[in-house]
């Protein structure tokens, strides 16, 4: 046996650093260097950080760090279990005892098989019901009428918007490094970096279309009008932008 508290402040002073020198290189407040050097294990977190604090404030110092936690186990460690461990552990023992964990399973699946039941007689009674019914509803104008109406939607999914002059570019897989020019290739440079991901950068149309060069095009998103566009190369390239879509550019 050894005094636990008394061998670390020796130890320190011996190496002529202060609690806050040690606070520095193992980021432990000094307050909790303090009461592991006077013994005050109330002034701790808890059991475990009086351990973990222990093994680290010892290795620091150059002493074995498992000697002091087996020397803090063999004294200390034990006065708490008796306070801590029931308390926990009597709240599950009662509820065993009263029969709610063991019930609490066979009224869920009482009522899973409640539910099961009820859907399958409602789809029984459905289907039913659709053989019966099945015969009014089918007439000879239904197939041309649902027959126009997809091509219809059809049409607006395709539908781009045209001369818009208000896009974006979003990072939104990746950051990208971009070079972005107005009005072409030689036209002045509006942006030049990495545009990290998750951001977004607004580019304006209003003066002609956009020269940009693509560091990383896969994590790139071009946004035209409010909607994806798509023409971007694979890898590193040039691309040019306008009112219309995007086409490769020198």
């Amino acid at each position: 046996m050894f005094e636990i508290g008394e061998s670390l402040r020796e130890a320190r002073l011996k190496r002529g650093l202060t609690p806050a020198d040690v606070q520095k290189a193992i980021r432990i407040r000094d307050r909790y260097l303090q009461a592991l050097e006077e013994e005050r294990w109330e002034l701790l977190p808890g059991d475990a950080y009086v351990k973990g604090f222990l093994r680290t404030y010892a290795d620091y110092l150059g002493l074995d760090g498992s000697l002091y936690v087996d020397e803090y186990n063999s004294r200390y460690a034990h006065t708490e279990e008796p306070t801590l461990v029931p308390e926990r552990f009597e709240r599950r023992r009662r509820t065993r005892r009263g029969g709610g964990g063991f019930l609490r399973p066979l009224v869920v699946v009482a009522v899973v098989v409640a539910v099961v039941a009820a859907v399958a007689a409602w789809q029984l009674g459905g289907s039913s019901g659709d053989k019966q019914g099945a015969p009014p509803p089918t007439t000879t104008t239904s197939p041309t009428t649902t027959a126009t109406t997809p091509k219809k939607h059809h049409r607006k999914h395709v539908v781009v918007p045209v001369g818009s002059t208000h896009a974006a570019l979003v990072a939104s897989r990746g950051s990208s490094w971009l070079w972005v020019r107005s009005g072409g290739a030689s036209g002045p440079t509006v942006y030049q970096g990495t545009l990290l991901q998750g951001k977004t950068l607004p580019v304006s149309l209003a003066n002609g279309p956009v020269w940009i060069r693509i560091g990383d095009p896969p994590n790139l998103d071009v946004h035209l009008g409010g909607r994806i566009v798509h023409g971007l190369p694979t890898q590193v390239g040039n691309v040019l932008l306008t009112r219309t879509g995007i086409r490769p550019a020198a």
